[in-house]
């Protein structure tokens, strides 16, 4: 069972904060073996939703971004992640409907733009995104730009 919140950048603790980064990192940096700038000033005026286990451990995690930070005209979810301890739990799925909750409760019904690795094409199309076929790189990594609802 995995429990969520969402927190303003300013509500989170230093150890959630902490913990929120580490997680990035290990997954982001270290695993996907792609050095780059994480911390890139978003992340204050983003909202912060955090999955964790009946032990409190973090398990997944999504930043939502409000219109016009990440995309003009478009709300966004950003660095989803989930524990490789998390991974074939369905964590994912949970931790992406709950993110698509939050952004249509914290910004109305408002498109969601995402740009989506893109072999997780098929995982996000599950969630009603489709492909604007605008593929590029991102830190050496296949992307492709996704919307969720329309304009």
């Amino acid at each position: 069972m995995i429990s969520f919140s969402c927190l303003t950048f300013n509500q989170l603790t230093p150890a959630e904060l902490y913990e929120i980064l580490a997680l990035r990192q290990e997954v982001f940096v270290v695993e996907q073996n792609c050095p780059y700038l994480d911390c890139d000033g978003k992340d204050l005026q983003c909202w912060h939703l955090m999955g964790r286990n009946t032990s409190g451990k973090l398990l997944c995690y999504t930043r939502l971004l409000p219109e016009g930070l990440a995309y003009d005209g478009f709300t966004s979810i950003g660095r989803v992640v989930s524990s490789p301890l998390a991974r074939g739990t369905g964590a994912g799925k949970v931790l992406m409907e709950r993110s698509i909750e939050m952004c249509l409760h914290l910004f109305g019904h408002q498109p969601i733009k995402i740009g989506a690795q893109s072999y997780l094409l098929k995982f996000y199309e599950g969630f009603g995104f489709r492909s604007t076929g605008e593929e590029y790189l991102e830190d050496g990594i296949p992307h492709t730009k996704m919307i969720r609802g329309e304009k």
